[in-house]
């Protein structure tokens, strides 16, 4: 069984010594393996070699990519904000406004700089905010940081939510910097989201950083959607909770968690 070009069969095709494929290519009676080291730079060497750009076969709509093998990267924050606020500036005409007058004539620009603050988290990775902050601890009891305050926007409506957060897991010989389990809260809430995608996300961020025991998040939100349009309710809220590990296969530990962020 072989590989070529990520498909499978039962002989390869004949590579031409041009082909990238055709650097690390190796026979199958061949009895020295290359490390994994070894391949893993000639994957990359490979990779630099077929550098593809939105113009590729199957990349014809792409309009950036984060993937270090392409050619084409996504444009800074700054490099955004003329062209969110020519949409801000369409907007307000389409609304019946004049966007030349002097309340609004730098409304669409201050829009898109706020625009790009609110969902500054598509910027950042959990690697990104850790920093280092990972400590070996033996420590095996509950570890919870409650009432941590988000912010975010409705991706159904474009309109703010916001409340409280409260993060607790059981470290696995490992522990967080405390101010980092806000920060995980930050990366995620500073995006389009819907407050149930965005519970599990952080559960899901702590598990990547620290690999604990379990992990339970509780978010507690008001939304504008439900407040100013709709069925306007101003005083209800939403609460969601997302439990992994022993939090949702240990009812003792998981309703230990739940009364202290009460």
């Amino acid at each position: 069984m072989s590989i070529v070009n990520g498909h499978t069969g039962a002989q390869a095709a004949p590579a031409s010594k041009d082909c990238p494929a055709a650097a690390h290519g190796k026979g199958r009676g061949e009895e020295k393996q290359n490390s994994i080291e070894e391949i893993k730079g000639q994957f990359k060497n490979m990779m630099i070699d077929r550098r593809r750009s939105s113009s590729s076969l199957g990349h014809e709509k792409c309009t950036f990519h984060f993937d270090m093998e392409l050619d084409h990267k996504p444009p800074t924050r700054e490099d955004m904000i003329p062209e969110l606020a020519a949409s801000y500036r369409s907007l307000l005409k389409d609304l019946g406004e004049d966007p030349t007058r002097e309340g609004l004539l730098k409304t669409p620009e201050r829009a898109a700089k706020a625009m790009l603050f609110f969902t500054k988290g598509y910027d950042q990775t959990i690697d990104d905010v850790m920093n280092g902050a990972v400590f070996d601890e033996d420590h095996d009891d509950l570890v919870i940081v409650k009432d941590i305050e988000m912010f975010s926007v409705c991706e159904h409506h474009l309109v703010p939510f916001w409340g409280k957060v409260s993060v607790g897991y059981l470290p696995n010989k490992k522990v967080l910097g405390l101010s980092k389990v806000a920060r995980i809260v930050e990366i995620f809430s500073r995006r389009l989201q819907v407050q149930e995608r965005l519970t599990k996300q952080i559960a899901l961020a702590v598990v990547e950083a620290i690999q604990p025991t379990g992990v339970g998040v509780v978010v507690e939100g008001t939304h504008m959607c439900m407040v100013m349009r709709g069925v306007q309710k101003i005083n209800s809220k939403t609460t969601t909770s997302t439990m992994l590990g022993v939090f949702r296969d240990d009812p003792k530990t998981r309703e230990e968690f739940l009364t202290l962020v009460k």
